[in-house]
């Protein structure tokens, strides 16, 4: 799903953390260009997929705190404004099932 499946437009909730995600995006980003250094290098198999699995791990990492936070506001302000909370529960579950078959 993108942005623009979805009716509605940011800021989202993590706006106040985004200079932290932001740079947790940015360290995940140096791990990539370090794998792929690696692999130019033709550094050992066993310590690139070392490498693939902490950079694979830390963008785990993002996803859960983006769906922790997506339940926790997203959810919650659509149960607390009256509206039924089901089509924001079903995107966090599509988000889920997404995240466990990668």
């Amino acid at each position: 799903m993108t942005a623009n499946d979805t009716e509605e437009q940011g800021p989202y909730w993590y706006a106040a953390d985004k200079p932290a995600l932001l740079g947790r995006l940015r360290r995940i980003e140096g791990q990539v260009r370090g794998v792929h250094r690696m692999v130019e290098e033709d550094t050992y198999c066993i310590d690139v997929l070392t490498q693939i699995s902490a950079a694979t791990k830390a963008l785990q990492a993002v996803a859960v705190g983006l769906l922790e936070g997506h339940i926790a506001h997203c959810v919650m302000e659509a149960a607390e404004n009256g509206t039924d909370p089901s089509a924001k529960v079903k995107e966090a579950t599509d988000a889920i099932a997404r995240l466990v078959r990668s």
